[in-house]
This record gives structure tokens, sequence and C-alpha cells, in this order.
């Protein structure tokens, strides 16, 4: 079989509105993989940085697959959160990206979105706090179902992730 080591770290996040943030974060893959190693999901310490707007959390990420052919290739899926002062949570936003196809060192930025809602929901949130969530937070996930939602532009996700592929030359798949 075919297999697929993902190897690395999701940084911290960058152009959120406020600080002291963290991430949920899981890998999704086709139903033909199969995790060997590693933790598929997980969550970062929060992060409130003090001088400037990137909150750094060096989560660290090292997963192995095997596979037996390339549809549902893994991606990322990200929840990210705010803590407020007295301990509260909002969710900041969603995010997902595919994890690289090609062999090698790659630095990702990914770039992430929340659900706005009607204008009373803004105005409630505004005034009283917390955020609109979906539902169903595989709809984040479903690009199909996606374009629906009204949303706005969040910050950004870094990551660096060094990918190691092993006998897909066995399998005609050439990089």
């Amino acid at each position: 079989m075919a297999e697929v080591h993902v190897i690395g770290q999701i940084l911290g996040a960058s152009d959120f509105p406020e600080n002291s943030l963290y991430c949920k974060w899981s890998l999704t893959t086709g139903s033909g993989w199969r995790l060997l190693q590693g933790i598929k999901e997980g969550q970062t310490h929060v992060d409130t940085p003090s001088y400037e707007a990137f909150a750094a959390w060096s989560h660290p990420i090292d997963l192995h697959y095997t596979t037996k052919g390339l549809q549902g290739w893994p991606k990322f899926n990200f929840e990210i959160w705010h803590q407020d002062t007295f301990g509260r949570t909002e969710l900041y936003g969603y995010g997902s990206c595919h994890v690289p196809a090609t062999p090698g060192y790659h630095e990702l930025e990914c770039v992430t979105w929340r659900p706005i809602g009607s204008v009373k929901d803004q105005i409630t949130s505004y005034f009283v706090g917390g955020g609109i969530q979906l539902k169903n937070p595989e709809l984040a996930i479903a690009n199909s179902e996606s374009y629906r939602l009204k949303t706005v532009s969040m910050g950004k996700i870094h990551l660096r992730l060094n990918v190691v592929l092993r006998n897909f030359d066995k399998y005609g798949v050439e990089f």
C-alpha cells in the first residue's frame, strides 16, 4: 500500500480581530485511507500575545496513513476560538486546507471565515457577545453546501508541514 507521512506543526494564527486564541483541528480522509500512527484531531493551548497580533501555538502534527488511492486526500479542518478575560469562549472562524500532495517541506496559510447571520444576530452578537455558530459543523467542510452561507473573512492559520510519500510509484502515481 502507498503511505503518506505528515510531520510538522500548526504554528499559530494572525489577522484576527482579537488575541487570546486557540484552535480545534481535525484531519479528514476518504474511505480508502487508514491511520497507522498519530492522532487525527486535537486542540491547541490558548495564546494571549502581549505585543504582537500573532497567536503562537507550535502544536505538533505527526501522522502516518496508508491508502489504496488518491481519492479522499487528507484535509485539515479548523475551528478558531477566542477566550475573553472571563474565560468565556466565542467562535472566531472555520477553515480548511488539503495536505500538499507533493513531497517535501511546505509552509501553508489557511484562510478562515465565520457565518454572520441576520442583522439582528449581528447586533445581538455585538452587545451581548458570543457569535453565530453552525448547528452542524460538518457544513463547514462540505464545500457543496457552504455557498449558501452569509460569511465574513477572518484571519489566517499558519502551518509548517513535511510530507513524505512512499510506494506511490508502485501504484502508478508519479509526482
